[in-house]
């Protein structure tokens, strides 16, 4: 039976952990340094970190910084944001990253998933899904970006840390992103990013039921319910405010997850 993960996530703009809700109103959560050597020591099975703004504002991922945080891991490290190229992910792998997220450049050009996969390993390439409910009361094409929204979708697709709308349903892209050869998926509900009342099953569900690979639940956690609840259906959780705003730790977590049956590490 494959053990359950739980992931802390260190969202970073300006070098520093940040955390939002639907991906705006940032405040501070802390040193990315120090949270990644707290997560470690208290048996997080991975930790991801993504740099939140360097997509939007067309820069490369803060590398010297990466290197600090790897430095003081010793689990699988996963990076993200900026990541548009062959040469900025054998850099960050060089800086100490065992993974990377890609999103928007995996939209804008697909093929990368399918050479870093295949230069790199699969298990390397993270496909990353931002993904926001679809209005049931709105036109069906986005009137900021004159997008056409596929009509049957339900959840799209977002790119450039959650500020362009793409049209792409969600279930769709996450079928297409394993075709393209990525390892696993991390997604993330933009409805539910930051307000603490729970993953969103549905959007969860659908995607983990349509294709192989594993998922990693993104958005939502208010509680450790939150996390032993989306278990059921991903493989993995990421986490943020519930352990960056000390109200609760990894081996918490991982502990009334056992309780109810979950196999974890």
């Amino acid at each position: 039976m494959l053990t359950k993960r739980i992931i802390p996530c260190l969202d970073v703009a300006n070098g520093r952990v940040v955390k939002g809700t639907n991906f705006v109103d940032l405040r501070d959560a802390g040193d990315p340094v120090e949270l990644a050597r707290i997560y470690n020591e208290q048996g997080a099975d991975e930790l991801v970190f993504l740099d939140i703004t360097a997509t939007h504002e067309k820069r490369d991922v803060l590398k010297e910084l990466v290197s600090r945080v790897a430095s003081e891991v010793f689990i699988p490290f996963t990076v993200g944001g900026g990541i548009a190229d062959l040469d900025t992910i054998r850099l960050l792998l060089d800086a100490g990253a065992d993974k990377v997220s890609i999103n928007s450049a995996a939209v804008r050009t697909p093929e990368l998933v399918t050479v870093a996969g295949t230069k790199y390993g699969a298990q390397c390439v993270v496909g990353a899904i931002d993904a926001k409910r679809v209005s049931t009361t709105a036109s069906m094409t986005d009137i900021d970006s004159g997008i056409a929204v596929d009509a049957e979708s339900e959840f799209e697709i977002y790119t450039h840390g959650g500020r362009r709308p793409t049209g792409i349903d969600a279930i769709k892209w996450a079928r297409r992103l394993e075709s393209l050869g990525a390892g696993e998926l991390l997604v993330t509900s933009m409805d539910r990013d930051g307000t603490k009342v729970g993953y969103d099953i549905p959007l969860t569900r659908r995607i983990a039921e349509s294709v192989r690979i594993p998922v990693i639940a993104s958005g939502g956690a208010g509680s450790i319910q939150d996390i032993s609840e989306v278990l059921y259906i991903a493989d993995a959780a990421l986490v943020a405010s519930l352990l960056h705003y000390r109200e609760t730790t990894v081996a918490e977590i991982k502990a009334n997850s056992r309780l109810i049956g979950h196999h974890m590490r």
